[in-house]
């Protein structure tokens, strides 16, 4: 999961700094000029074998570099070659009926065009000036202020066909150069020192995570050469080690399902199996159902971290989609237990019945016979988010037949709009509170950014119908939670979101102390954007996302890989000697997907994202051999 902030500069900016992105001055939003975009610009960058036409775009136009013509040609009816007198006359003649039709159309839809200009990307990108905050506010209160129309969604995918070969170099750069050269099979690669990393017990986590990211993005070499290790080294039976379980479903086990389920590979199916036996085990020692933390791979051995006598929320409530789809591909009596003792824990948390649907992110499954809660502290940040992810993406994964799961996700979803909705001054920016011990607690975690695309979806997906009024109201708060989260990247010196900021009066937000004004990759606001913009295809999704993604480039890259960010507010600081799994199963996936036009991944209808970006087929179009 990722996030995103910003800084000074609106629309309606009077001094003409606009960022680079040009308004169109036909719309009463701005009134400056729009600079054309020359042919020569997209000359300048490199061929790309995936694009099939090669195209400069410019707003309400698209030329081949190729056929620039000087003389304009018309025919009669009866087939008269060329007529270059009196073409004026021609043009105004023809032209003033559609420009009368498409005038009406314009004051009968209510709301202008899209007016921003399209600009290619340059041959780098890491070179990049943050463009600052508060511009394009009016989609800050979650409105749609802008018509897309078809021309306008062609122009928008020809430009990120365009953008999709950076993000796709950057992940061969930060593969090849990095993992595979330094670290090939390890854990992670330390992007700084060069060297491989086996932190999480030597169970090859960055290549299981990143998978399904080779096979998306056509990089199959890569991909086949990891299929290869996966075969011949990547065992569990030897790793005497302490796994969490969280982690290790959503990273490895659903990385292995993924693979699968693109390749067909039976291998990764082998694998998923061995893996979700052994997690499993955390369940056989919990008198309550709820599983305990943490298992050792080799042993069974199964705790809660630092032996506590509860476990959070989100890590029992984070393992049902990958052992659902596990049971669903293999369908045996071993399976089919593992799918209920997690079907289980949603059922043994729902009869708990929390007020409001909000669950206490901390459950004691110790030293009782009953689960019970353990803490009162309420988030849709670390500890609890995932949980009510998985309550939509179950119903969902079933074909929305299980009402169960998307009841609880409703009633969450509704204490959320009661209790946890707030607005900032004096930029009326929206977000989301903790509630600990009764105390709300004005921060907004770059992990509660998912919440922007988990709501959209929820609307879209809504059995009342999108047209409904809580899917509207989920769909404008999802969309007004998204552009906050955009700030958090857009409002700091170096384009890049910090882990968490404090919102405090008259101020907005500002930066929380050394170690929350971090970065480390993170996914869930990019994740946003790929949602919504799936959802409305509007392209001022992939332009914050592209900010984002230069933003990156410029302040994270080091020589071999990418690494976390000390201090986003520090234009001249050195990343970190780290880079987690997620960023290259997650982040630059959900980078690539949003530029992706011609992607067969399908959110809408076929696809069910785990909260590890690893896509599968809902159970009525899951593929079995």
């Amino acid at each position: 999961m990722t996030t995103a902030d910003g800084k000074v500069s609106e629309r309606s900016n009077r001094n003409g700094d606009n960022g680079g992105i040009e308004l169109n001055p036909l719309f009463p939003s701005g009134n400056r000029n729009r600079i054309p975009i020359p042919s020569s610009s997209y000359k300048d960058n490199p061929a790309d074998e995936d694009d099939e036409e090669k195209v400069a775009v410019h707003h309400g136009e698209s030329w081949n570099d190729e056929e620039e013509t000087t003389e304009i040609q018309t025919r009669s009816l009866g087939g008269t070659p060329k007529v270059t007198c009196c073409w004026p006359l021609a043009i105004f003649s023809l032209t003033v009926p559609f420009l009368v039709v498409g005038a009406l159309l314009l004051l009968l839809s209510g709301a202008p065009i899209y007016p921003y200009d399209f600009v290619l990307p340059n041959n780098t990108t890491n070179d990049w000036t943050p463009l600052g905050g508060l511009r394009y506010m009016e989609y800050k209160t979650g409105d749609s202020p802008y018509r897309i129309p078809k021309s306008i969604q062609d122009q928008s995918d020809a430009l990120a066909r365009q953008r999709r070969r950076h993000v796709k170099a950057a992940m061969e750069f930060a593969w090849n150069k990095g993992y595979v050269r330094h670290a090939f099979g390890m854990d992670e690669v330390k992007p700084v020192s060069k060297m491989g990393d086996n932190n999480w017990g030597g169970i090859a986590v960055t290549m299981v995570d990143t998978l399904d990211t080779l096979w998306l993005l056509n990089m199959t070499t890569e991909f086949w050469q990891a299929r290869d290790f996966v075969r011949h080294n990547l065992t569990y039976a030897d790793k005497n080690v302490s796994a969490i379980c969280f982690e290790t479903t959503i990273r490895s086990l659903g990385g292995l399902l993924a693979a699968y389920s693109w390749s067909q590979d039976h291998v990764f199916l082998d694998r998923a199996l061995d893996l979700a036996r052994r997690i499993h085990r955390s369940f056989d020692q919990s008198p309550t159902g709820i599983p305990f933390g943490r298992v050792n791979l080799m042993t069974g051995t199964a705790y809660n971290d630092h032996h506590n006598d509860f476990t959070p929320l989100s890590r029992a409530g984070t393992l049902q989609l990958e052992f659902r789809w596990l049971d669903a591909l293999l369908h045996n009596n071993e399976t089919g237990v593992m799918r209920r003792s997690v079907e289980e824990v949603i059922a043994i948390l729902h009869g708990l019945n929390p007020p409001d649907g909000l669950y206490p992110t901390q459950v004691r499954n110790v030293n009782v016979t009953t689960a019970e809660f353990a803490n009162q502290r309420l988030s849709f940040g670390g500890d609890g988010d995932s949980f009510y992810e998985y309550l939509l993406k179950m119903w969902i994964q079933g074909d929305k037949q299980e009402t169960i799961y998307r009841e609880m996700y409703d009633t969450a979803i509704q204490g959320l709009h009661d209790r946890l909705i707030r607005q900032s001054t004096p930029s009326g920016l929206t977000y989301l509170i903790d509630i600990i011990d009764g105390e709300s607690v004005h921060k907004l975690h770059h992990l509660t950014c998912f919440m922007g695309g988990l709501l959209a979806l929820g609307a879209y997906t809504d059995p009342l119908g999108m047209d409904s009024h809580r899917a509207k109201r989920d769909m404008k708060v999802g969309k007004a939670l998204t552009y906050t989260c955009y700030q958090m990247y857009a409002q700091q010196n170096t384009g890049v979101s910090p882990e968490e900021v404090q919102f405090i009066p008259g101020k907005d937000f500002r930066l929380e102390g050394d170690y929350h004004s971090e970065n480390i990759l993170r996914p869930e606001v990019v994740e946003s954007l790929y949602i919504l913009h799936s959802i409305t295809k509007d392209p001022i999704y992939r332009e914050w996302g592209w900010e984002i993604f230069q933003a990156i480039e410029t302040y994270c890259k080091t020589e071999i890989a990418y690494g976390e960010l000390p201090n986003v507010a520090n234009k001249s600081g050195i990343p970190r000697d780290n880079m987690e799994s997620f960023f290259l199963a997650e982040t630059v996936k959900y980078l690539y997907l949003l530029f992706d036009p011609d992607s067969h991944v399908d959110i809408l209808t076929t696809h069910v994202f785990n909260t590890e970006a690893h896509p599968l087929p809902g159970f009525d179009k899951l593929k079995v051999t």
